[in-house]
């Protein structure tokens, strides 16, 4: 009570000091295992392990997090995350919607008005109303992008912390953590029309959950993000098009590199990891090394991951397709070398084991141990599948086929159980809350 007090008087309610020497286990100073995935390739991740006493914090709104953050700057940095902080408040703490943001006269139907393919044709928009959603997305953005810097350790603490609305992004920043969180709703208050996108046109959403550009060294791990609040499938549509009001649920990108994602769950989300933004990012080539294992896929349209140039070891992972509009899971695109073993999906009857995989300009996928079962098998249930034979006859004369070989076997990782023994352990750890 009298730290709280203390705070109080100093206007610090949202950002508390805390001792580094607390009792019991002090998971802000937890690092990576040795040989666990990508992330601990050379000297490791560690996170802001080596974070002074005056370093350490526990924050429990936005104001107290951004502080905390202190810009993205490098100083090594422990961030624990108690209770709920919505990303959507003012420096007074009070909750700010879409309106708040709006300004330079934007409003949707001007927009939709304005840019009517029937009217404003295929040109990328431009005018006032584009400019006043551009002001106004410049608005939120300065209250939910939340950049990360070096050294950095963010955990959730208990089994109910939160972070709503906010895009974590890791930019050009080395030895990070984000563990025992929740995130969720990464929400766009103003999608833009990109008339030529995908032949009909889309509406793109601005903000992934958590975004690493440029960043190496990543370890997230019990993590669980979603949309929750907000599903995009009961968001409207407008110009026959989804209103698309999320991106990436956890997008990897622009030479991102030595990354493992760990006993993390991706749910009830349409696009939901992408690994290389572009088939033309050549400079992203020996980089994307990405290790994916204990993850539950729940509910997720499509990109799990989708990958370009990237060398990612997807296993013991667990996928729940319920979806009716499900897409795929592994995207194999661009010179992708995807090495997918024991993992385990349940899926229920219109979709095909053949529909796991799609390629674009993609050539190898090795994988093994798949095991396959419908949504009602029990964990551990379902019968093995050649994922890349399936795939391969069932695009016979449509696509190119696959090969095995992606010239690299997987080295850094744990021990790797059956898809079976993968499965049940998943379900009953994989998220945020269940850090043991």
């Amino acid at each position: 009570m009298r730290l709280r007090q203390l705070a109080v008087a100093a206007g610090l309610l949202g950002l508390l000091c805390v001792p580094v020497h607390a009792e019991g286990r002090d998971i802000g100073r937890d690092t990576l295992p040795a040989n666990d995935g990508w992330a601990s390739e050379g000297a490791g991740t560690t996170g802001g392990a080596a974070a002074d006493a005056e370093h350490v914090f526990t924050v429990t709104d936005r104001a107290g997090l951004v502080r905390a953050l202190d810009g993205g700057s490098d100083t090594p940095k422990i961030i624990k995350i108690a209770g709920t902080v919505d990303a959507n408040t003012d420096d007074d703490g009070d909750r700010l919607d879409c309106s708040d943001y709006a300004t330079g006269g934007y409003a949707l139907k001007k927009y939709l008005a304005a840019y009517d393919p029937r009217t404003w044709g295929s040109a990328k928009p431009s005018g006032p109303q584009e400019e006043a959603r551009q002001a106004s997305a410049a608005r939120q953005a300065e209250r939910i992008v939340l950049p990360v810097g070096s050294h950095t350790t963010i955990v959730g603490l208990g089994d109910s912390a939160v972070l709503k609305g906010a895009s974590l992004q890791v930019k050009n920043a080395d030895n990070v953590i984000i563990r025992n969180l929740d995130v969720r709703d990464a929400y766009d208050c103003f999608p833009v029309w990109q008339p030529n996108t995908g032949g009909l046109g889309d509406w793109k959403a601005a903000y992934d959950t958590i975004w690493l550009t440029g960043a190496t060294h990543v370890w997230i791990d019990h993590v669980t993000a979603s949309d929750r609040g907000h599903p995009d499938a009961k968001e409207p549509t407008y110009f026959a098009r989804n209103y698309l009001r999320h991106d990436g649920l956890l997008d990897i990108t622009n030479g991102s590199d030595l990354v493992t994602v760990s006993w993390s769950r991706f749910t009830d989300h349409d696009k939901a990891m992408l690994i290389g933004n572009g088939d033309t990012a050549t400079g992203d080539r020996g980089k994307l090394r990405v290790t994916l294992h204990h993850n539950a896929f729940e509910s997720v349209v499509q990109r799990a991951p989708r990958v370009r140039f990237g060398q990612v070891h997807v296993y013991n992972n667990r996928y729940e397709i319920t979806d009716d509009d499900y897409r795929y899971s592994f995207g194999v695109s661009t010179e992708s070398r995807i090495f997918a073993e024991n993992n385990a999906f349940h899926a229920p009857g219109h979709v095909e084991v053949a529909d796991l995989v799609k390629s674009w300009n993609g050539s190898a996928l090795h994988q093994s141990g798949t095991l396959w079962g419908s949504p009602r098998t029990e964990s551990g249930g379902g019968y093995p599948v050649d994922l890349l034979a399936i795939y391969n006859a069932y695009n016979s004369g449509s696509e190119r086929d696959l090969t095995a070989d992606v010239d690299w076997t997987p080295t850094l990782h744990g021990r790797i159980d059956s898809a079976a023994a993968a499965d049940r352990a998943v379900a009953r750890g994989a998220g945020a809350g269940r850090l043991s």
